[in-house]
């Protein structure tokens, strides 16, 4: 174990002396390079200073020549571009079509003080006015149609409450019968307050019909328009549509509203 001990230090002191003996060695080599660097740096330094204006001259020929090729790499990539791009007709030619605004152009403003001829309704309300006694008026909301006719039958309306007939009404006298509220210009007076003011309208119409050989012949007959009521009309129980002429026939069963009273139509012959 001593003898394995001493070889051991022995190896240690021999390790030791290279690596001190190579640390000299390293700095020896740097001392000697040293000179060299520094003369070497003062060369470069004088050097540098003595073309430095060359450097310049060189240098600002190159940015020309940069700007130029820039310049250059630009218009050959728009005319690539536009090469590419596919022609357009020559109907549609930019040239000859206008070019349009980015914005938007506003209407041009209304000049209050031009004339207006459009419809105002106030004549259509001056003729369908009723003037009453008390100085007022009341705007009609029904006109009669052009094939209006007086009836050739004797129409009558026989008014019912419940089982009890309580008025008879003839209706063949003229064209037409307002039926409503409205005592002032009403034909037929309904006083439920589920009526409106004007109600409904019997008109009596010529409609053209055919007879059993095929031949166009006129005939008067009685029809029935609700208008637009709060509660509607009925014939049969069943509604009819508002603002449109729906045709009577003899027998047929009205109510206006929620009244409880029948107006059951007939005539003459039936």
């Amino acid at each position: 174990s001593d003898r394995r001990r001493d070889k051991d230090d022995d190896n240690r002191r021999a390790r030791h002396d290279d690596y001190r003996r190579r640390d000299e060695r390293h700095d020896r080599d740097r001392d000697s390079r040293r000179p060299n660097r520094e003369r070497d740096g003062e060369d470069r330094y004088d050097h540098d200073r003595l073309s430095r204006p060359n450097r310049e001259r060189v240098g600002e020929g190159r940015d020309d020549r940069d700007r130029t090729s820039r310049r250059r790499s630009r218009e050959l990539a728009v005319s690539s571009r536009r090469s590419s791009s596919p022609k357009r007709p020559s109907s549609i030619q930019p040239s000859a079509r206008p070019r349009s605004s980015s914005r938007s152009k506003s209407p041009p403003p209304i000049d209050k003080a031009k004339p207006n001829f459009a419809n105002s309704g106030l004549l259509a309300a001056e003729t369908n006015a009723v003037k009453l006694t008390d100085g007022t008026s009341t705007i009609l909301k029904y006109n009669e149609p052009p094939e209006a006719r007086k009836p050739t039958l004797g129409w009558r309306l026989y008014v019912f409450k419940g089982s009890e007939q309580v008025e008879l009404l003839h209706i063949h006298r003229q064209s037409a019968y307002l039926i409503g509220r409205d005592r002032t210009v009403t034909d037929i007076l309904i006083e439920h307050p589920s009526c409106s003011k004007q109600h409904a309208v019997i008109q009596h119409r010529q409609v053209t019909e055919k007879d059993e050989f095929g031949a166009s012949k006129p005939k008067n007959k009685p029809f029935i328009i609700d208008l637009e009521s709060t509660n509607s009309t009925y014939v049969n129980d069943e509604a009819v549509p508002t603002s449109r002429f729906y045709e009577l026939k003899a027998g047929d069963v009205i109510k206006f509203g929620l009244s409880n009273r029948e107006y059951v139509l007939l005539h003459d012959d039936a």
